[in-house]
């Protein structure tokens, strides 16, 4: 018999503001504790320096966390130039400075070398595994681990402004594994100089922006006495009703991935990890727009049930929902 997981059966996202000073593992922690979920995790590992938009995914949601991880993100960062640091961000240590400020002329030049698709080679102290060990826990033993460059999207990077000679800001909107304290070293060094991220906050992670982002400390407040509330049970109801209007559906995570309403009995056949045709002229609409090998999400009585893959005129479950 399968051990029971302790817990409430909670699912869905909640789209947290990451304030700076902690890293993304102890938010989902704290999430996960304030709602007593079963099951936690992240859409997208923010450094602990960083802040902004931090999807968790509790429950069932989950299984849903490919399609953010995979999705667009948009950062605003500042670079510091002249002074770069071991982890290329103001958390390092300083390794080398240079007396090289560039202009913004000079900035804006270098800025479409970097727009596209373009090689990068990560941090040390990133966690990229090297020969079974990750690249900062070897960087912080003291060795220098080999990374090698890899292609990466960067949509659009643009600057903001310049608040002074050492500052620049600037927005960029980039694909999955993209570093921005790369994008930072790599700039400098087109420009002849070093630099490290003074600041870094994301602003979207997929359909999920800062907007509609909730501060960390809303959603964990230990107890309803920290909240204003009595202590009585109302004030405890009150205190998970304030958390539960924070909590998205499940299928926030799936914008512009196509739907497919599906029968009680073709919902069964999905339940039970069975393949549902829909090869009858009846069944062409349901799957309009839709090529083989595409992933929808099939759902039954208006709610989430599966993700599923189109193939020779058929539904094949890839992910089936709990819920």
């Amino acid at each position: 018999m399968a051990r029971k997981r302790k817990g409430d059966p909670v699912n869905g996202w909640i789209i947290v503001d990451k304030p700076t000073g902690i890293g993304s593992t102890p938010v989902v922690n704290q999430v996960r504790r304030a709602f007593n979920a079963q099951k936690a995790g992240h859409g997208g590992t923010l450094d602990p320096f960083a802040s902004g938009v931090l999807p968790v995914a509790l429950g069932e949601a989950t299984k849903t966390m490919a399609h953010i991880v995979d999705g667009l993100k948009t950062y605003e960062f500042t670079v510091a130039w002249g002074v770069e640091t071991d982890t290329l961000d103001i958390d390092g240590e300083v390794t080398a400075t240079s007396p090289v400020r560039p202009d913004r002329a000079a900035i804006e030049a270098a800025l479409p070398a970097f727009i596209g698709v373009i090689e990068q080679i990560p941090p040390a102290y990133s966690a990229i595994k090297v020969d079974g060990k990750r690249a900062y826990d070897l960087a912080r033993a003291g060795e220098a681990p080999e990374l090698t460059s890899r292609e990466v999207e960067v949509v659009d990077l643009s600057l903001i402004d310049m608040p002074d000679d050492d500052h620049a800001r600037f927005t960029m909107t980039c694909g999955k594994g993209t570093y921005v304290r790369a994008i930072g070293r790599d700039l400098a060094a087109a420009l002849g100089t070093l630099a490290h991220i003074s600041l870094l906050r994301r602003t979207r992670v997929g359909p999920f922006r800062a907007e509609n982002a909730v501060p960390l400390a809303e959603i964990t407040l230990e107890s309803p006495k920290e909240a204003s509330f009595s202590l009585e049970a109302s004030g405890e109801n009150a205190h998970k009703a304030a958390r539960q209007r924070h909590l998205l559906p499940l299928q926030a995570a799936l914008d512009g991935i196509p739907a497919i309403a599906l029968n009680e009995a073709e919902a069964m056949r999905l339940r039970n990890g069975q393949a549902v045709s829909l090869l009858r002229k009846l069944d062409l609409e349901r799957v309009s727009g839709i090529g083989p090998g595409d992933i929808a999400l099939a759902t039954s009585a208006e709610k989430a049930l599966a993700l599923v893959r189109f193939e020779k005129g058929a539904l094949h479950p890839v992910r089936v929902f709990n819920l």
